[in-house]
């Protein structure tokens, strides 16, 4: 069966098997192996395994992904015998201090500051520093 054959459902593995068999048959032709190195020019990738027409960078996509954002207080480490002692009134120190800005964190990941806020009896946060796109970047490679 050859390549133009095959559904178009292949799922980007024709482009695979088709850059195979030219390897095969140029090599089977006793030419040097196709390439940047043999003077071909070099052919594009699809934009997209899934689809031809759409590009890369098209954010729309992942725009309505929902993600988890929640504002830490602070953090402290407690022994469970202390866990297990907690009852109704009962108070955890943590390492913030009163008046510090919170973190907010998207899937855990550090994304800005804030203020507590309260807007119509619902507590919410006034982001004071959002930390930019390329340093999110950063902190997501290192971890």
């Amino acid at each position: 069966m050859a390549i133009d054959d095959k559904p178009p459902e292949d799922d980007g593995m024709a482009d695979w098997a088709e850059a195979l068999l030219e390897q095969k048959s140029t090599d089977g032709a006793g030419a040097e192996p196709g390439g940047v190195l043999s003077g071909e020019a070099p052919r594009p990738f699809s934009s997209s395994p899934f689809s031809g027409d759409t590009p890369i960078n098209d954010i729309n996509m992942v725009l309505d992904i929902p993600v988890q954002l929640s504002v830490e207080l602070g953090r402290t480490k407690v022994p469970i015998k202390h866990i297990l002692q907690l009852g109704q009134g009962s108070v955890v120190e943590l390492d913030a201090l009163a008046g510090e800005p919170m973190d907010v964190l998207v899937n855990g990941y550090l994304i800005a500051q804030g203020e507590v806020v309260v807007v119509n009896d619902k507590f919410g946060i006034r982001l004071t520093d959002v930390v930019t796109p390329s340093e999110r970047l950063r902190r997501v490679s290192k971890g």
